[in-house]
């Protein structure tokens, strides 16, 4: 198995860089949000300066409305494995992702907070798709 870092892994998978700057989480805010279950979606086009080949970048952020740090932490590793395992094979390249947890996550299943991704993730790329028609 290739490493996460590999350009595009040998099974047609994206590579997922992180978003790690307050400027590209204002930018994902500004473009397109989907709310499904407990996690809203924020999605822009990564900006020409950090676009990569076959890569999309991916931020998770909880509010402290979450909890406290434990659990805001928990949150965040939830959403980070359950968009490792979806936006490599569902994700757009040269698009940035942003997660943020809702209330509720801590006690989602982890199949329902993977689906919940996916139908947000859906929602997003079909209005995408809409406003470039």
């Amino acid at each position: 198995m290739a490493a996460r870092n590999s350009l595009l892994e040998p099974s047609g998978r994206l590579r997922i860089d992180r978003l790690k700057k307050r400027g590209d989480f204002l930018a994902a805010a500004g473009f397109l949000r989907r709310v499904s279950g407990a996690v809203t979606l924020e999605m822009a086009p990564t900006p020409a300066t950090a676009r990569c080949p076959q890569t999309l970048r991916l931020g998770v952020t909880a509010s402290k409305r979450i909890g406290n740090a434990v659990q805001r932490n928990r949150a965040k590793r939830r959403l980070r494995a359950a968009a490792y395992a979806l936006l490599p094979l569902s994700g757009r390249a040269g698009h940035d992702y942003v997660l943020i947890a809702r209330t509720g996550i801590l006690v989602r299943d982890f199949t329902a907070l993977k689906g919940d991704i996916a139908e947000a993730a859906r929602a997003a790329h079909r209005k995408l798709d809409s406003q470039s028609a």
